[in-house]
């Protein structure tokens, strides 16, 4: 079963691991954010070494993102994301697993978890 990871974190204070440029992030002792990058290097390793990382990128700023609208034939493009939100996708991971708890579990050990989101959303297989 495949499931995207959608990682959500702060506009306002964009960077890569977003939980370490959170504002409660940055609050942390810096032995805290140690373990924080820790736990996320050590979920990566394991789920390359299992097999059930397809795919793990961060996005770009949401000051960098286009919205693409065709209507009645014309292209529009504006500037930034398509809502308006204190969170925005930060990036994901795309992973392949057993059972959809597996995917939970997963999910709830990326550390942005405990500052923002990790959205759940299972791949349809529309072949």
């Amino acid at each position: 079963m495949k499931y995207l990871l959608l990682v959500h974190s702060n506009p306002v204070t964009w960077g890569h691991p977003s939980f370490l440029h959170t504002e409660e992030g940055i609050k942390l002792p810096k032995a805290a954010r140690e373990v924080l990058s820790a736990q996320l290097d050590t979920l990566i390793s394991e789920l390359k070494g299992s097999g059930e990382l397809v795919a793990l990128e961060p996005l770009g700023a949401p000051r960098d993102t286009k919205v693409v609208r065709v209507r009645e034939g014309v292209r529009a493009v504006t500037d930034g994301p398509y809502s308006e939100a204190k969170e925005q996708l930060a990036g994901f991971f795309l992973i392949d697993v057993a059972s959809p708890e597996r995917a939970e579990e997963i999910a709830a050990r990326i550390p942005e978890a405990q500052f923002y989101a990790v959205e759940l959303r299972p791949i349809d297989n529309l072949n």
